[in-house]
């Protein structure tokens, strides 16, 4: 008897030993909680359409698996979304910004509205790198580049407005550096307006993301009212178009390289950035750049964007950072170009 007590007391003791431990585990952060990414721009765009199937994706990724739900914060080219992450959002992990790229290099630039500090964003991962091309109606009768480059006239090519994206900066790069004969039309609203007008004749052409062009612009160049006659990028992608140059291979001198690469390349290159306000705390830092690194091999997630033609070629957080630091290291003297390259009026 006094043996099964014994045995009986020990089976007590260590229920209330270990029991409660395995109660008072805390569960999982983000568990029970709410994601919010905020995108820059309006709803419906490529960016938001980015977004919205990250955040469907994600979510399971994340220890706790969190409902995550996208809210749109458009204004000034994703300035205004920009300043409320760095001044107002809480840096609790639960708020994610998605913004344009170039929004960033304003900041380096030194231009007015900036309230942020870029370097102190907490950088997540950016879900693909972007490539341009510029896109002439056939009316204008201008196939290829060296047409161009003769052309007695300025081709009339669409933008939004003055730095607002890399849309109008590749045009800007175009005409001061490489010395194309370009006339700048500001004011469209967005590359859906842009489109509407080189169909309509009003203007020449247009500079949309190449991945846009392959969707949106696509019945124009099947049906041969349109053609591609440059392309925006870093280096040659498999599916570009044959013949047809990249716009660092017209650059002659190695000022004009530099000059596209800072203006061009680097903020296309990271033109997609998911981020986190300063001040977030490191363990939900860590948490959230391994999840997005998972959802961009998720079969699921790659399914998803395969069916929708979108363009998945992933930064991690350290390239993303990387670039962005680079381009606040460019010396005064080229800043001064870049400013004066971007920010002249027409």
């Amino acid at each position: 008897m006094n043996r099964r007590f014994f045995v009986l007391a020990v089976a007590i003791t260590l229920g209330f030993t270990f029991v409660p431990h395995t109660i008072l585990a805390a569960p999982p952060f983000y568990q029970g909680k709410t994601i919010r990414i905020v995108v820059g721009l309006p709803a419906g765009g490529g960016f938001d359409i980015y977004a919205r199937v990250i955040a469907r994706h994600m979510g399971k990724h994340i220890p706790g698996n969190p409902t995550i739900i996208v809210d749109n914060m458009p204004g000034a080219g994703s300035l205004v979304a920009a300043n409320w992450l760095y001044k107002v959002a809480k840096p609790d992990g639960l708020t994610i910004g998605f913004l344009h790229g170039t929004t960033l290099l304003k900041q380096a630039l030194g231009q007015p509205g900036v309230e942020f500090d870029a370097l102190k964003f907490r950088y997540i991962g950016a879900p693909m790198k972007e490539s341009g091309c510029f896109i002439l109606n056939k009316k204008r009768g201008i196939k290829n580049v060296e047409e161009w480059m003769n052309s007695k006239t300025p081709v009339k090519i669409g933008g939004t407005a003055p730095f607002a994206d890399s849309m109008g900066n590749s045009t800007r790069v175009m005409k001061y550096v490489v010395g194309l004969p370009i006339q700048i039309v500001d004011g469209y609203k967005g590359t859906a307006d842009i489109k509407l007008a080189v169909e309509s004749g009003e203007i020449d052409g247009g500079s949309p993301e190449w991945n846009t062009a392959k969707t949106a612009w696509r019945k124009n160049l099947e049906s041969g009212d349109m053609s591609i006659v440059l392309m925006v990028s870093y280096k040659r992608l498999p599916d570009f178009p044959p013949n047809v140059p990249l716009l660092i291979e017209l650059a002659k001198t190695d000022e004009q390289r530099q000059l596209i690469e800072l203006i061009i390349h680097k903020p296309r290159l990271s033109s997609r950035p998911l981020f986190l306000p300063p001040g977030a705390p490191k363990e939900q830092e860590q948490i959230l750049r391994n999840a997005f690194a998972e959802t961009m091999k998720d079969k699921e997630f790659l399914a998803e964007t395969e069916k929708a033609s979108m363009i998945i070629d992933p930064l991690s957080s350290e390239e993303l950072e990387k670039l962005i630091n680079d381009m606040f290291k460019a010396p005064p003297a080229m800043i001064a170009k870049m400013k004066e390259i971007v920010l002249k009026k027409q």
